[in-house]
């Protein structure tokens, strides 16, 4: 083979050169190309989820006229109020535990108490799995930060006690927090803040402290929603510096009895008319409870059952003032989102567990299968997706909220549990679309409910069949006046045919 001369030697060493430099100046821009796409793909959005317990949707926002509630107006004003917004169940722990899972209670089992959790076949397991099982897991699992205050799941603070502070202190959502951060205060503990008075008194601490008001404290801090809303703003300050994505949980427990609130909040709805319950009488119903909740405090009027005009206007105006109160402490969080430029990189959710009889139909409570006990105060605010001002009257539940949130935040981590049950509320949210479903099941005890544009169906299981069966107008008002339940046979026989099958039932088939 002849050797190369030193021209062709030279040649080639150049022609090397050449593809070598050609290769470097591609090299630099496929870097450049990659940095510049990640410069341009925006960060993840975080999360903002207030809950506020046992708010039905008696805000301003929603017309009410006696309600003094400007900051949660605000934000309804900035994102979409939805205006027909139902919980799975009408009490705190099983509505929580649908949310949180995206599990339906027709699947779950979770139908009544508050101990789904930690308890039966719906316990979530302790230890780690391949799927998350609750909804801020999935968002840790994705590289967020997640942060608790209050009162997200059922427990105050996020850990397994008793109301008489018995238990192993385990976390109720195993593995979905980086950090428990309640403050305590002179309560010392979770269940102690919840049914707090002022000075470190409470409910369970043994003194007999059962008054069903109490308007004394001085301070926001003096109670432990104001504590709470100081802590997250500190929260939100040190999440920022992090660089990372966050997802923190802040639940609120007023307006929940006992109703307790600064005095400037009692003050504050002496000069407003609260208007009586339109149906205050006891309606013609299985489904009616007599309120033992709200009839084991200490009254400051006679109590009857029902009780007097004037005792109601009271009592009614006692849940307004707490309204008020977690409007007020729920804006010193929402302006700090706003001061530390954090508001265009955060969803914001703000939700109510359930609804609430303020004296309608003769309750005072949840735990029923009735409009005033299911339905409850949504609020979204999405960067880039909600329009603002939107009303939505579409119907909606909250086993939407989880594939809501992981449609508008893209987790990294997509493995969940069980099949989430919603759909997610983002074509509501941009106003693509003007509805999603047809109809809404809650749930309670044997009693299960189906809720649609014009009708709430009401049914209790018994064997292979349905009983109790109520059937009440919508477009006439929430309460349960008028049962046409044996004047519209044909529709009633439709609706039972969305409920899930009794349970002996199911098991046959």
């Amino acid at each position: 083979m002849p050797l190369a001369t030193g021209s062709e030697t030279g040649a080639a060493r150049a022609a090397l050169r050449s593809a070598a430099a050609a290769a470097l100046i591609s090299l630099i821009n496929l870097l450049g190309q990659t940095k510049a796409s990640a410069a341009s793909s925006p960060p993840p959005l975080n999360v903002l989820f207030i809950a506020i317990d046992d708010l039905r949707p008696e805000l301003g926002c929603y017309g009410s006229a006696c309600a003094l509630t400007p900051n949660l107006d605000k934000l309804a004003s900035q994102g979409v109020l939805f205006t027909r917004h139902y919980a799975a169940v009408p009490t705190c722990g099983s509505s929580r535990y649908a949310m949180l899972t995206g599990r339906s209670p027709a699947r779950s089992g979770a139908v009544s108490g508050n101990a789904a959790f930690f308890r039966g076949p719906t316990a979530l397991s302790q230890r780690p799995l391949d799927a998350a099982q609750s909804l801020p897991e999935l968002f840790r699992r994705s590289g967020y930060r997640t942060v608790l205050i209050g009162k997200i799941s059922h427990t105050p603070d996020g850990k397994v006690f008793a109301y008489s502070g018995k238990g192993d202190g385990r976390e109720e959502l195993p593995g979905a927090w980086d950090e428990l951060a309640t403050p305590y205060g002179p309560w010392k503990r979770g269940w102690g803040i919840f049914f707090a008075y002022s000075g470190g008194r409470h409910r369970e601490d043994g003194q007999g402290h059962r008054d069903l008001m109490e308007f004394t404290a001085a301070r926001d801090e003096d109670l432990p929603d104001g504590m709470m809303a100081r802590r997250a703003v500190e929260k939100l300050r040190k999440l920022k510096k992090t660089g990372r994505p966050w997802f923190l949980g802040l639940g609120f427990f007023k307006p929940h009895l006992p109703f307790v609130a600064p005095r400037q909040d009692w003050e504050a709805l002496q000069k407003l008319d609260a208007p009586p319950p339109p149906h205050p009488d006891k309606p013609d119903s299985a489904y009616w409870h007599r309120s033992g909740e709200f009839y084991g405090y200490n009254f400051p009027f006679p109590k009857t059952n029902p009780l007097a005009p004037a005792d109601r206007i009271r009592a009614r105006r006692a849940y307004l003032a707490c309204v008020r109160y977690t409007d007020r402490q729920a804006g010193k969080v929402l302006r700090a989102l706003d001061e530390l430029g954090l508001a265009k990189s955060t969803v914001v959710v703000v939700w109510g567990d359930h609804g609430w009889h303020l004296g309608d139909s003769a309750i005072w409570g949840k735990h029923t299968p009735f409009e005033r006990a299911l339905r409850s105060a949504l609020i979204i605010r999405a960067p880039g997706a909600s329009r603002p001002g939107l009303r939505c009257d579409a119907l909606v539940s909250s086993l939407d909220l989880y594939p809501t949130l992981v449609d508008l935040c893209r987790p990294a981590f997509a493995q969940t549990r069980w099949p989430l049950d919603g759909k997610s509320l983002k074509p509501l949210l941009t106003g693509e679309k003007s509805r999603l479903h047809n109809k809404i099941l809650g749930f309670w005890g044997k009693a299960v409910t189906v809720r649609t544009d014009r009708r709430r169906l009401i049914a209790r299981r018994s064997g292979d069949r349905w009983t109790d069966i109520e059937l009440y107008d919508m477009e006439s008002g929430p309460d349960p006046v008028r049962n046409l339940a044996s004047e519209e046979p044909q529709l009633v026989a439709e609706l039972l045919r969305a409920l899930p099958a009794p349970r002996s039932q199911a098991r046959k088939n």
